[in-house]
């Protein structure tokens, strides 16, 4: 299983309008490409130097081919949709694989 983390850290005088259109729009389309099982958004509880609010949103896959068809087929698009908060925030995307998973 791979998660593709997505770390965004939004400028507080749009978080809200961000918020809901990644609640109600970005997430749902994200899982409507049929590449992602599941996703979970986290507020990172850090304060940053540079202000604003940071989430981090994990979309877990089942392998590095649908990661890359992800790329290929959907980013692009997918990522153009957030054009419309262009220069009010800064996302950097990491690829993790998981080792194990326990359930306690």
């Amino acid at each position: 299983m791979y998660i593709y983390n997505v770390t965004i850290n939004i400028e507080e005088t749009i978080h809200d309008e961000w918020l809901e259109w990644m609640e109600n729009d970005h997430i749902p389309d994200m899982l409507a490409t049929g590449k992602f099982s599941k996703a979970l958004m986290s507020k990172v509880l850090v304060e940053e130097e540079m202000g604003g609010l940071t989430y981090s949103v994990q979309y877990t896959t089942s392998n590095k081919e649908t990661l890359e068809k992800y790329y290929a087929e959907d980013a692009d698009r997918l990522r153009a949709e957030s054009n419309r908060f262009a220069g009010k925030f800064v996302a950097f995307r990491t690829e993790l694989e998981i080792v194990s998973e326990r359930n306690g």
